[in-house]
């Protein structure tokens, strides 16, 4: 029985980030479990990775920039790292990308980007990565219900200079959050590995 979701409510992925609940609480709601964990993320060497310009332009551009917006970060960078990873990989993006699943399941993803696997990439509102990874946790099992069957889903919650991955074992039911983070600008190259990795597992 659930005693976080009321019966007769509905919610989106939006309102996940919103309770005061941690997510190992949240995704117990559907039936998964949760691990903190030091993920073995997959990886792919890129032929000809040179990511030297775009991490100049953010160290040189970004002091000029006021980053203190939802927006802003999108905009100046999440945007230049996913155009820049078009330049490597081959792959689709789908923004603000509507699911459906029930009234519990439902809401936009941020960003869906589609190769041989899917990675869902959200921003955590509010520069809280925490709540922002409960939210990614409901949308990666919102996915599990309607993606095609395979053992592994990925997402990355991101503060536009900070990315940390997860992984959804679809098989056991369990949601792996990465102890570790990325930082942008110094982890471009480890980053665009772990993009490759994942979309073409």
């Amino acid at each position: 029985m659930s005693y976080i979701l009321q019966a007769d409510k509905s919610y989106t992925f939006s309102d996940y980030f919103n309770l005061n609940y941690s997510t190992k609480e949240i995704v117990a709601e559907f039936g998964y479990t949760f691990k903190l964990e030091k993920l073995i993320l997959p990886k792919k060497q890129i032929a000809n990775l040179d990511v030297s310009k775009l991490r100049q332009a953010f160290y040189n551009k970004l002091p000029h920039i006021s980053l203190n917006s939802e927006m802003a970060k999108r905009e100046f960078f999440i945007s230049p790292i996913l155009l820049e990873m078009l330049e490597y990989i081959e792959f689709n993006i789908e923004v603000e990308y509507a699911v459906n699943v029930n009234d519990k399941l439902r809401g936009s993803i941020d960003y869906l980007l589609t190769a041989k696997k899917k990675l869902l990439v959200i921003e955590a509102k509010n520069a809280d990565l925490d709540k922002g990874f409960s939210q990614l946790a409901i949308e990666l099992i919102a996915i599990d219900h309607l993606a095609p069957p395979s053992d592994f889903l990925y997402g990355a919650v991101t503060l536009g200079d900070v990315w940390r991955f997860c992984c959804l074992d679809r098989v056991n039911k369990i949601v792996s959050k990465d102890i570790d983070v990325f930082a942008v600008p110094s982890h471009l190259e480890e980053l665009f590995l772990v993009f490759a990795g994942i979309l073409a597992e």
